[in-house]
């Protein structure tokens, strides 16, 4: 009992002074992001990057803005090729040991982001303590250090090449993690570190089902397939019946809207749900509220945010503003600077804004996932509110989907094309298309003036997905596992097109 009291002091005493921290960012937004910057610009000013670019005699943020180029993957790739390939001081100083290696959801080819010492310390496990600091303050009453968290990653497998280590972000977190986190979570590193998708679920549900989990972290998707097992497996009617002690879910990676009704019933009792906003490249939001769907913005993990309007998105002249220039409710593509060496780089990533000082933000979708074939700008965040809402007014439940254009042809007016896959039929599909398609009307001008009379968009097409479409054409792909995400929305049709044929 002594040693418990000790560690929860220990615990209570960490939380407050990381609550102190974060909420003086959150007053002083703009001094922090400036601190940041010009931290990182010191800090890189030898590296060959940092010499091309002369870090060195930058002074201001509008230096800075003119003098360093905002860039893609592809742009900075060579970069990355030469770190990977064991080279010192190329765009962070010293030789960075790991690799995320990640295809994304806009481009089939594989990224290999640097993660260095200062990115793996001072954000990516800054962001874990932080969400634990956070819930615990909101929620004193909690029991998290007395039970398991159950976390669910994508493959776990490194790989050696060049002196460097590659492979899922998972992988580079469960490798470094400090002993006492692997004390509290479940499944241990065995389990964690198999990379077959089937076979690592199959030991996961051995393993967590007679544990004692109090928290989940991963992915919506996935996380429901395993708990979808657990149940299978031990027989229970719903995960509370397992896990009496369970409290919150944190998740992150996509849009947990189509998912709230399903965690509800496979559950059996309201818990509690965080989300959060962590990729390969950084670690970037937290939700820092109880019952909210905003983030806040994470200000001191050493990544300092720019920002381009998407309405004035032009892949050749991208121009960013600062986190003090964006505006309430615009959509706007992310560009960072970050400890692990990535220089005014476009993640492909798209927030709004709901709040300034302090600074929070909503997904809003992706710079290549979204449908503007005619004008209609349809980003995510409408799709899934207009789902929702289909949903609760037919009682449907929504496992996965994707949608893309059909382009007009000899003289036809063009059309979205949908495949649902239902884990509860709609009472009546046609009445779920009708309200789908009149709530995107009443939340996307853009959207109701193109279906206007049907003269530049006809009537929503929908497909309903047979049973496990969607897994299994993820692992034709070898996409399956909690790093993975179904492409929502195409300007193209790349996606739909196999899946139709995988539907017949």
């Amino acid at each position: 009992m002594a040693t418990k009291a000790l560690f929860n002091s220990v615990v209570n005493w960490f939380i407050k002074q990381r609550i102190d921290q974060i909420q003086n960012f959150m007053n002083h937004p703009v001094e922090t992001q400036k601190g940041v910057l010009f931290s990182q610009l010191f800090h890189a000013e030898h590296t060959e990057y940092g010499r091309k670019h002369q870090f060195s005699t930058i002074s201001s943020y509008e230096d800075f803005r003119q003098r360093v180029p905002v860039v893609t993957y592809e742009d900075f790739e060579p970069y990355i090729e030469r770190a990977r390939k064991g080279e010192k001081d190329v765009f962070w100083p010293g030789a960075i040991k790991h690799f995320a290696k990640s295809s994304g959801t806009t481009n089939a080819k594989s990224k290999f982001i640097p993660i260095s010492d200062d990115s793996l310390e001072d954000c990516h496990f800054k962001a874990g303590k932080d969400l634990v600091s956070i819930y615990a303050n909101n929620h004193p009453n909690n029991t998290l250090f007395s039970n398991k968290n159950l976390r669910l990653g994508g493959s776990a497998e490194l790989y050696e090449d060049f002196n460097t280590k590659f492979g899922d972000l998972s992988a580079i977190l469960i490798e470094n993690l400090p002993f006492w986190v692997e004390i509290t979570t479940t499944p241990g590193k065995k389990v964690s570190l198999m990379s077959e998708w089937e076979s690592k679920l199959k030991a996961i549900v051995a393993e967590v089902k007679n544990q004692d989990v109090g928290s989940l972290t991963g992915v919506p998707s996935w996380m429901l397939v395993l708990l979808q097992r657990i149940l299978a497996d031990t027989g229970h009617h719903n995960i509370a019946e397992l896990w009496p002690n369970l409290e919150v879910f944190f998740h992150g990676g996509i849009s947990f809207k189509p998912y709230r009704e399903q965690y509800r019933n496979i559950i059996g009792k309201d818990i509690n749900y965080y989300e959060i906003y962590n990729a390969s490249e950084g670690f970037f939001g937290i939700q820092d509220q109880s019952g909210s769907d905003e983030m806040l913005l994470m200000l001191d993990y050493g990544i300092f945010y720019e920002f381009i309007p998407m309405d004035k998105f032009n892949p050749d002249d991208l121009q960013g503003i600062p986190l003090e220039e964006v505006e309430l409710g615009k959509n706007y593509a992310i560009v960072i600077t970050t400890n692990g060496g990535l220089w005014r780089y476009l993640i492909g990533d798209t927030v709004k804004f709901t709040s300034k000082y302090p600074f929070r933000i909503k997904i809003s979708g992706r710079t290549k996932h979204y449908i503007n074939a005619f004008g209609e700008e349809l980003m995510i965040d409408n799709v899934e509110a207009a789902l929702e809402e289909a949903c609760r007014i037919t009682g449907a439940e929504i496992s996965d989907y994707t949608g893309a254009p059909v382009f007009m042809k000899d003289g036809e007016g063009g059309a979205h094309e949908w495949i649902f896959e239902f884990r509860k039929m709609p009472d009546d599909l046609q009445r779920f298309s009708a309200s789908f398609d009149n709530h995107l009307k009443t939340i996307n001008s853009d959207y109701e003036a193109k279906r206007y009379l049907n003269m530049t968009l006809n009537d929503p097409v929908v497909h309903v997905a047979k049973p496990n479409l969607f897994y299994n054409w993820m692992a034709q792909r070898g996409k399956l596992g909690g790093q993975n995400k179904v492409p929502r929305l195409s300007n193209d049709r790349e996606y739909i097109e196999p899946l139709l044929i995988l539907n017949q």
